[in-house]
């Protein structure tokens, strides 16, 4: 009897200990221990970022693809740094860079590969990744140094390294690989149990667009189609309706839907660049949403016109520095675009105080300790020789040593004038805002890539596919 009774005992005591261990694993994000997410073999081959890679892509008829730059897959063989996967799709990417590539005549695309287009390829469990052309970016370094920032903040990134690329075994130039944001992304990221992401995009500008900006219309799925029709993985309508009431409780000012944290984070970075190609511009697309148990958060994507020199769409863009460098970092936008703009809106009334935290934070952990400065000499010490023999290049090697001083020299200036803004010294709200702050006068930004350079590039394309390129663009 005695002895049934110890049993008994030690049976309880290893049921509370089994609960309070179950406890503190649900918690464990908030008492600092971390997922057991396994780091895919992609993330340290493709994705080490210490040196260029090199891919090589074969596929047939490539002049006809780039003269046509159409976003059709075709089959082709991919070699990365000496290992070759056949049968993968590979195409053009790209919206406004794609069109105006194509408008001045030009070959130097973005692309995209599909690993698992034709067979059930992966490059070690990676499905899919783009090769981004550096459109516009005349410092090859916009869109690397961003992700970079995005994820210092610890806000969900995709890895990214340079790539020297040929096709069929000549050299094309220096490009961005970047690790597309599906399920391979979603894995490294949040496990298996994975939520749902989507990309959400207009048709056309001149629609109302209100599900881009995660406005609530209705409880009709089908109100939704530029959320829904952009969804990255498989989603059900239980799914659906579920981000329907959270976007609802959003645009309710209810914000125990947001994961608030990373989307200061998120916001802190978009601001900071400038980049009104964005959810904070008038477009308000160009980012991921990510979603799971309701909860919403922003994820990072394509910051080519960041930094000022976003123009495409706009008739009458601003292009004073003294504005951009010192754009308040409170009204990212005018105010009948962000009161369009729930995620930013609803957020910021209720969360400013830590939105400017973050930003402190940011400032000093990045640009302060130094972490920039080690990360741009780097970086453009690691890519010079590449960018110096690029036979496709979009600039010369001279306009690109400009763009990395204007680069430098706009980063150190936002800086500062943010700094000024935390402490109140400069207006950080439109409203405010009569007079400029930082003096940044002497700062082109056109010298970052603007259209100038596609009218010059075509003489240097027309050598290349004269002296080295074995085939025509018909």
């Amino acid at each position: 009897m005695l002895k049934k009774k110890w049993i008994d005992k030690a049976c309880i005591i290893a049921i509370i200990i089994a609960i309070l261990v179950t406890s503190l694993l649900f918690r464990h994000d908030k008492i600092g221990i971390k997922s057991a997410i396994r780091e895919p073999l992609y993330a340290s081959k493709l994705f080490d970022d210490s040196y260029v890679h090199h891919i090589d892509i074969e596929v047939d008829d490539i002049g006809i693809i780039l003269k046509n730059g159409e976003e059709t897959y075709t089959k082709a063989s991919v070699t990365i740094d000496d290992e070759r996967t056949n049968n993968v799709g590979f195409r053009i990417k790209g919206n406004n860079s794609r069109r105006l590539t194509k408008e001045y005549d030009l070959i130097r695309y973005s692309f995209k590969i599909e690993f698992d287009h034709y067979e059930n390829n992966s490059y070690y469990g990676l499905d899919k990744l783009s090769l981004d052309a550096s459109f516009q970016d005349n410092t090859y370094l916009k869109t690397y140094m961003t992700y970079h920032m995005f994820d210092h903040l610890g806000v969900p990134t995709p890895l990214v390294s340079y790539v020297w690329l040929t096709i069929n075994g000549e050299e094309f130039g220096l490009y961005l690989a970047i690790e597309e944001m599906e399920e391979a992304f979603l894995r490294r990221h949040f496990g298996n149990d994975y939520g749902a992401l989507y990309k959400p995009d207009y048709k056309s500008l001149n629609d109302d667009n209100t599900d881009v900006h995660l406005g609530y219309i209705d409880d009709d799925i089908s109100s939704y189609p530029n959320i829904f029709e952009n969804a990255k993985v498989k989603v059900t309508k239980s799914d659906k309706k579920r981000l329907i009431a959270s976007l609802k409780s959003l645009n309710e000012g209810d914000l125990t839907k947001v994961d608030i944290d990373e989307v200061l984070a998120y916001f802190v970075v978009s601001v900071f660049v400038m980049n009104w190609d964005s959810y904070i511009g008038y477009t308000g697309h160009n980012y991921y949403l990510y979603e799971k148990d309701g909860i919403l958060s922003m994820l990072p994507w394509d910051y080519n016109l960041a930094y000022g020199t976003y123009a495409l769409g706009m008739s009458d863009p601003i292009k004073d520095p003294n504005i951009i460098i010192n754009y308040p970092i409170d009204t990212p936008c005018i105010g009948e675009v962000m009161l369009e703009r729930p995620m930013y809106h609803e957020v910021m009334k209720e969360y400013i105080n830590e939105y400017h935290e973050q930003f402190d934070t940011f400032i000093k952990g990045y640009f302060d300790s130094g972490l920039f400065d080690v990360t741009y000499t780097k970086v453009t010490n690691m890519i010079k020789e590449y960018v110096e023999k690029d036979p496709s290049a979009f600039c010369s090697y001279k306009d690109h040593e400009i763009a990395l001083e204007t680069f430098k020299d706009m980063i150190d200036l936002r800086v500062e004038s943010i700094k000024g803004q935390l402490d109140g010294n400069y207006p950080s709200k439109l409203i405010d805002f009569d007079y400029f702050g930082i003096d940044a006068s002497h700062i082109d930004i056109a010298t970052l890539g603007d259209f100038d350079d596609l009218e010059k590039a075509k003489e240097r394309q027309d050598i290349l596919l004269k002296n080295s390129l074995p085939f025509k663009i018909e």
